[in-house]
């Protein structure tokens, strides 16, 4: 997550990821708090939710749902 101790919630069987404050439409948690680390968010994203498939939901901490898939294709802080 974006600071430790952070989780996400997935529901296999509907097809859904509850994130919190890890990945947003179009961007990620923030990583200035205290405890926070770039590199372990974007592993945290990229090794435990893009494996869960690009047709997962994801409900964000803040605005609006988007997926993984539209994520993983369009996200500025995932492309590099």
């Amino acid at each position: 997550g974006h600071s430790p101790a952070s989780i996400s919630f997935f529901c296999e069987k509907d097809k859904y990821v509850i994130a919190g404050d890890v990945l947003f439409y179009g961007s990620i948690g923030r990583t200035d708090l205290p405890g926070g680390n770039f590199d372990t968010l974007i592993s945290s994203i990229r090794e435990k939710l893009f494996p869960l498939g690009d047709d997962v939901k994801v409900y964000c901490g803040h605005g609006p749902a988007t997926s993984i898939g539209f994520e993983k294709d369009t996200n500025p802080f995932l492309n590099s």
